[in-house]
């Protein structure tokens, strides 16, 4: 098991450096179709329709495109419109084919929209900013190297639980080992790209911070399901999001701090 997990983080790695060292057209599309399988995932998960494939299911999929194109455009003027209209989109199906669809399903199908498509597609926007060939690795490096980290410390000194019900292995120690030891990342990684010191190593703490939330947020979704995992494209690692839900949070925050903190 130890072995097919290694070996497909290494490929998933592999696919992460190429596709972001590539960056426009290539990582746009790479985001897109991660982006739809996340959503696939999500629905089954979250019973969207009941059934294996719907209407609303395939509003879901193309509010998402519109969304991926509206944000190629120019995000910060077509992108909102691009979530408004993906609301209307979905509950236009709701009125014109009730009672075929229950509120709470429509509710799912536009969270899967922004939870997992507008979210991810922060990784783009930030690979686009100024500098963003280098400022988009603090995604990972704080989201991945947090998860490291916490793992680590967690098992040689943890002893305080910090979700007990909702994640019982994941500790106090291991949540501060997880801040730290990204802070440090982000400053070793800062060095090695003559990057802003100070202010990588502050921009990973906070995003290590917030890709814990993730993490959890992902893990309450799969305990209210009554799932283990999301899916198994990825070998001893499970779905899409299985693997990306810490990212899911930290790629909209790096976005914004690289904007503010860096001044970009």
């Amino acid at each position: 098991m130890f072995k097919t997990r290694l070996l497909s983080g290494i490929l998933l790695l592999a696919i992460a450096f190429l596709t972001i060292i590539s960056g426009g057209y290539v990582l746009f599309f790479t985001l897109l179709c991660v982006s739809l399988i996340g959503m696939q995932e999500l629905y089954k998960a979250m019973k969207v329709g009941k059934k294996a494939f719907n209407l609303l299911e395939m509003a879901g999929y193309l509010c998402g495109v519109l969304y991926y194109c509206a944000m190629l455009m120019d995000f910060e003027r077509y992108g909102m419109m691009a979530v408004i209209m993906s609301l209307v989109i979905l509950m236009f199906i709701y009125v014109f084919a009730y009672p075929k669809f229950e509120a709470g399903e429509v509710m799912a199908a536009f969270f899967g929209v922004i939870y997992v498509a507008v979210m991810l597609s922060f990784i783009f926007l930030t690979r686009e900013l100024d500098g963003g060939v280098f400022h988009v690795w603090l995604i990972f490096i704080c989201s991945w190297g947090c998860d490291t980290c916490a793992y680590c410390v967690g098992m040689l000194i943890g002893r305080h639980k910090m979700a007990p019900v909702l994640s019982p292995k994941k500790s106090v120690e291991g949540a501060v080992g997880g801040v730290a030891g990204a802070a440090l990342l982000g400053a070793v990684y800062a060095w090695a790209t003559h990057g802003a010191l100070a202010e990588y190593a502050l921009i990973c703490a906070v995003g290590a911070l917030i890709s814990m939330v993730g993490d959890l947020a992902a893990s309450a979704i799969k305990r209210n399901q009554g799932i283990k995992d999301y899916g198994k494209l990825i070998p001893g690692h499970g779905g899409i999001l299985d693997r990306f839900d810490s990212v899911i949070f930290t790629a909209p925050v790096i976005y914004f701090l690289a904007k503010f903190v860096l001044g970009i």
